[in-house]
């Protein structure tokens, strides 16, 4: 029997991972973090304590089976670590990079308590980048069950709920508006954080689960989803949109030429791919001097893309302190590496015209901490007599998202008073068969967050069509209550139309 781990008796410190230097990297969209070496990921797996109570995976919000996956890599059984992660999460290589583990995960992580916390999604991504590079796959024995479930959005949502229905016996389709599936991997996080092909490979095995998808197709303008039920003979749908639509403050100037959202940006750079100009006729027109409001992880990405694309210095605007800062620690720490400058507790009041329609600068005033708000975060308050301006040509808002209007405009979904749908505790919308999960329920959340929500949401979806998964056991029906061992709201049943 293997000796019991102490805190005192692992490894003291956290196996660093090697990055590309910063001088080097803002050049180009090659990515930043280069990932472990095998030898790097068996010694940070010794790491673990194999806590009783694993609080790691309380911290998951797809409940992945930490522990389980570490050990194997501790026993260098790398491809059961992989068969370990793919029981709940089919994307590792993404959740690796983009999870915010330090909040989840890491955050209760009980090393963290006296040393610094398993690296856990660094081993994640470890073990994903591994089954990529040796073409690992979970086979499934799937039985087609004859039912046939829509997906509307290709996004972190919408795929973890498609692979459950499929492993399910359901026939997918998954319907995306962009031109290649993967929502807001693809389109929101740049190469430097998440490179494209992993998102491909990640997709591609989607594909082998037999998903169909179906890109160039907006739900709500070509059909609705009233028709995806009806005439198109879909027996369920699941709506992960996501929360697209950008925000802007409403301060003067916001319609001269040089005022792009976060959202724009990004999808122009990533999608579109401005970043390769002029191999693709997609120009950006970013300016020498950029000034981006706002410090979550969009904002860090908006910041170093611009600097990616050509901008002489780029600067963050926020009217909180670094404290407040959404952003994770390390996109923070990444872009203050590569010279971003940071102007914290200030605040954005009006956009300057150069006198041609075009941004010349901003005006701001500082600002000072008050008492928490509704977010828990000290209130930002003005400081009297503090306005001045910052020179810049392009001004970029990354302050959130709201809910894309298409949807609730063209279904009788019922909306909240923002403009997202409205589910109950099973993420089933007011329309029979429609459930809907991810950012355009709850606003926007994390990569991980969103695929937690898909997997709720198909689990939802198996036992509204009488299919019984691994995720969903039997009931204690009594028995006289049953029928050939299924309880009653495990049965399935029939659509009539009543003349």
């Amino acid at each position: 029997m293997a000796k019991k781990r102490t805190i005192r008796t692992i490894p003291q410190e956290r196996t660093p991972m090697a990055e590309r230097a910063p001088s080097d990297r803002v050049r180009g969209f090659m990515e930043v973090a280069c990932g472990y070496t095998p030898d790097e990921a068996v010694r940070e797996s010794e790491r673990c304590l194999f806590c009783p109570d694993q609080p790691c995976v309380r911290g998951c919000p797809v409940g992945i089976d930490i522990p389980g996956f570490i050990e194997r890599i501790g026993e260098k059984d790398f491809h059961g670590a992989y068969d370990v992660l793919t029981d709940t999460t089919l994307l590792p290589a993404i959740c690796g990079r983009v999870c915010p583990q330090e909040t989840q995960c890491e955050g209760i992580c009980a090393v963290g308590d006296t040393l610094a916390p398993v690296a856990i999604g660094r081993l994640e991504r470890w073990v994903g980048d591994m089954a990529i590079s040796e073409g690992w796959t979970t086979s499934a024995l799937i039985e087609p069950s004859g039912l046939r479930v829509a997906i509307v959005g290709s996004g972190p949502a919408g795929m973890a709920c498609a692979a459950d229905i499929a492993k399910a016996g359901c026939a997918v389709t998954v319907f995306e508006a962009f031109q290649q599936p993967g929502g807001v991997l693809r389109y929101g996080i740049p190469d430097f954080r998440l490179p494209n092909d992993v998102v491909d490979a990640e997709i591609a095995k989607l594909a082998r689960l037999g998903i169909v998808f179906r890109c160039n197709t907006l739900v709500g303008r070509l059909f609705t989803v009233e028709q995806l039920l009806g005439e198109m003979g879909f027996d369920a749908v699941f709506i992960g949109t996501g929360a697209g639509t950008p925000i802007f403050p409403g301060i003067p100037g916001e319609s001269l030429s040089g005022v792009v959202s976060a959202n724009e940006l990004l999808t122009r750079a990533n999608l579109m791919r401005a970043r390769d100009f002029p191999a693709y006729d997609t120009p950006v027109g970013i300016g020498k001097r950029v000034a981006v409001v706002g410090a979550g992880n969009t904002a860090m990405d908006a910041m170093r893309t611009s600097l990616r694309l050509g901008a002489a210095s780029v600067l963050c605007v926020y009217r909180r302190s670094k404290i407040e800062a959404p952003a994770r620690a390390e996109e923070l720490h990444h872009a203050e590496q590569e010279g971003i400058e940071f102007h914290w507790l200030t605040e954005p009041v009006e956009i300057l015209d150069d006198g041609q329609g075009s941004v010349c600068g901003l005006r701001v005033r500082r600002m000072e901490l008050g008492e928490p708000d509704a977010s828990g975060r000290a209130r930002p308050v003005a400081v009297a007599g503090s306005e001045h301006e910052i020179e810049c040509d392009t001004v970029v808002f990354a302050i959130g998202t709201n809910a894309n209007p298409i949807l609730g405009q063209t279904s009788a979904l019922d909306l909240d008073a923002r403009g997202y749908i409205k589910v109950d505790e099973d993420l089933a919308t007011s329309m029979d068969g429609v459930f809907a999960g991810g950012d355009i329920v709850t606003g926007a959340a994390t990569v991980i967050e969103a695929m937690g929500a898909g997997r709720k949401a198909a689990a939802s979806m198996k036992r509204y069509l009488g299919l019984t998964g691994g995720d969903v056991p039997y009931d204690s029906e009594p028995t006289e209550a049953m029928l050939f061992g299924f309880a009653s709201h495990q049965r399935t049943y029939a659509r009539v139309l009543v003349a």
